[in-house]
């Protein structure tokens, strides 16, 4: 396939939260692939993108469509994780009060992202940003 396409996303910026997502969803869905596949692949790249929209200040979210997998690079401008191991934890979350009143925040994101993903790599330097890289086969 070799399709490639990339969006920004910006912290704060929950009114088009989820956007990537979303134009992945239909992108998917014309190529024909599987519907659970999609699902999978939704859920996790939609995690990844509120956590840019909740902790960083701004991020890229990169998209590789291959024949058989799909790559999905997020890297952000933002706090950066301290713990990778210890934020993988579901429940554990270090969202604003303002994130969690809004309904987000609630320490599931990146178990969901594992969960979904078939491939999942987190590396974050504090005060820097992160970068989270998954890869689901079709």
């Amino acid at each position: 396939m070799g399709i490639e396409q990339q969006y920004t996303v910006k912290g704060g910026d929950f009114s088009h939260a989820g956007s990537a997502s979303s134009h992945v969803r239909k992108l998917l869905k014309q190529l024909e692939i599987a519907p659970e596949k999609i699902r999978r692949i939704v859920i996790a790249l939609y995690e990844a993108e509120m956590n840019i929209v909740a902790h960083a200040s701004s991020g890229i979210v990169r998209i590789f469509l291959e024949k058989d997998a799909i790559i999905m690079v997020l890297e952000d401008q933002g706090p950066g994780i301290p713990d990778i191991e210890q934020a993988m934890k579901e429940g554990f979350s270090t969202a604003s009060r303002k994130v969690r009143e809004m309904g987000f925040g609630a320490g599931m994101g990146l178990a969901n992202m594992k969960r979904n993903a078939d491939l999942l790599e987190i590396t974050s330097t504090v005060g820097v940003g992160t970068t989270v890289r998954m890869t689901n086969y079709f």
